[in-house]
């Protein structure tokens, strides 16, 4: 289901393994993964350390913007699920001293939403 899902705007598990390979310029040498999710061409990164945002920008998806986040920094964040007829789901991540949220992710309805809150209460307690 993970290529289906992906054109859907669901977001999915990757292997751990995989993305510490295409993460290894981007990593500290004592960093290790955690979670790490799928989203079309992007990447939700936890490590052990900091959530990590890879954006693949342009058509050939070579342009890449990795936005990381210290779990320090993440003062709060909200989950708004899908309805019935509101297909979407959000992730807003605000930092520290921030009005507006620094982070906002959307989700088609998804399962994996409740995943990424999860880690995100145990990193963020």
């Amino acid at each position: 289901m993970g290529i289906f899902s992906g054109i859907l705007g669901n977001a999915w598990n990757v292997n751990k393994n995989d993305v510490k390979k295409e993460l290894a310029k981007v990593l500290n040498e004592n960093e290790d993964i955690n979670a790490a999710f799928k989203l079309v061409r992007d990447l939700i990164v936890f490590t052990d350390k900091r959530l990590i945002l890879v954006n693949k920008q342009g058509v050939t998806g070579k342009k890449t913007e990795y936005h990381s986040i210290p779990y320090k920094s993440i003062s709060h964040f909200s989950v708004e699920t899908a309805g019935h007829f509101d297909l979407d789901a959000e992730l807003k991540l605000w930092i520290s001293g921030a009005l507006e949220p620094a982070v906002s992710l959307q989700f088609r309805k998804d399962e994996s939403i409740y995943d990424i809150q999860k880690i995100l209460a145990a990193v963020c307690a």
